[in-house]
C-alpha cells in the first residue's frame, strides 16, 4: 500500500481555499471541511483502513475555529513523524483585493461580523501566522484567476513525491499590467524580438507553435534560457538547504502574452525533465 498523503489547506477566508479544496476533490483527494484538528488523526486513521484504503486526502482549516488553531502546529508534528507523508498549502492574498472580493460578494468578514473588513483580514492574518509558517507551499491568489489557481494547486498536489527540490512557481507577466505579487525572482525579456510587430502572429499567443518558434529559435533567446537553467539549478538545492519549499520565478516581456509566455513554457519543460516540482500561470496571457 502506498504511504497516506495528507494536505491541509488553509488561508485567509476570500482567498481561494474552496476552489483549492475543490481542485484536489478534482484529481482524486478525499477531501474534508472545516474539520476540528483533535479530530485529524481519526479521519487520517479510519482512511487508512478503509477498504480498498484512502490514499490521498485533503484537511481544510479556518480560522473561525480558533480553539482547534492552538493544537494543529503538534498535529501536524506527530503525523509528519508517522508514516503519512503530510504537506501543508496556506493560500494568502492581499488585503485591497480581499477587500474588493467583499464588497463585490456583499458578505461581512467572519471574524469582524460587526466591524470592517479589514479588522476582520488582520485578526484572521494574526490567528493564521503560525500555519502560514508550517506550509509548504503559500500561494498569493491576488492577481489569480479562479482557473489559474485550480490548475496551480493540480500541478503542485498532482505532482506527488517524485518531484524534488521546492516547488517552482513559474509567471509570465505583462511590465504594463503591474509586476506579479510576492516575486523573489524577476526576468525582463523586452530584449528579444518582439512577435507583436509581425502581423500574423500578433492575434496569437506564445502558447501557439509558430510564436514558440518565433521567440525561441533565435540565439539570445537561446542563451538567456541556458543562462536561466544554470542559475535556477544553482539556487534551487541552496533554497531547499535553507528549507524554503517554494519559489516563485516570474518572467516579463510588454504584454505578457508572447514573449514571456513562450521563455516561461521552455523553461517548465527543461525542469520538469530534470524531476522538480513546476507549476505554471500565464497572468496576462488573454489580456490585450
Amino acid at each position: 500500500m502506498n504511504p497516506l498523503r495528507v494536505v491541509f489547506v488553509s488561508g485567509l477566508s476570500g482567498s481561494g481555499k474552496s476552489t483549492a479544496m475543490n481542485a484536489l476533490e478534482d484529481i482524486g483527494f478525499y477531501c474534508v471541511d472545516n474539520l476540528p484538528a483533535q479530530l485529524t488523526s481519526q479521519v487520517v486513521n479510519l482512511c487508512a483502513q478503509a477498504e480498498p484504503p484512502i490514499e490521498r486526502v485533503a484537511l481544510a482549516i479556518d480560522a473561525r475555529e480558533e480553539r482547534f488553531l492552538r493544537v494543529l502546529p503538534s498535529v501536524i508534528d506527530d503525523l509528519r513523524r508517522s508514516d503519512a507523508r503530510v504537506r501543508v498549502l496556506f493560500l494568502d492574498c492581499a488585503t485591497d483585493v480581499l477587500v474588493d472580493r467583499y464588497r463585490e460578494t456583499r458578505r461581512v468578514h467572519p471574524l469582524s461580523p460587526s466591524g470592517s473588513v479589514e479588522e476582520g483580514i488582520a485578526r484572521e492574518r494574526e490567528l493564521l501566522g503560525e500555519v502560514a509558517r508550517l506550509a509548504d507551499l503559500r500561494l498569493d491568489s491576488s492577481d489569480l484567476t479562479v482557473h489559474e489557481l485550480r490548475r496551480a494547486i493540480a500541478d503542485w498536489a498532482g505532482a506527488g513525491e517524485a518531484a524534488r527540490g521546492p516547488v517552482v512557481n513559474l509567471v509570465s507577466f505583462g511590465f504594463r499590467h503591474g509586476l506579479p505579487r510576492g516575486a523573489d525572482l524577476v526576468f525582463d525579456v523586452r530584449f528579444l524580438p518582439n512577435p507583436h510587430f509581425e502581423p500574423l502572429l500578433r492575434p496569437r499567443t506564445g502558447l501557439d507553435a509558430d510564436v514558440a518558434a518565433f521567440v525561441l529559435d533565435c540565439e539570445p533567446t537561446k542563451e538567456l534560457l541556458e543562462r536561466l537553467r544554470g542559475l535556477l539549478n544553482f539556487l534551487l538545492p541552496l533554497y531547499e538547504r535553507e528549507g524554503k519549499s517554494y519559489l516563485t520565478v516570474a518572467v516579463g516581456c510588454t504584454g505578457g502574452r508572447h514573449r514571456s509566455v513562450a521563455v516561461l513554457e521552455s523553461l517548465a519543460r527543461e525542469l520538469r525533465r530534470f524531476g522538480q516540482n513546476v507549476s505554471v500561470t500565464h497572468r496576462d496571457v488573454e489580456k490585450d
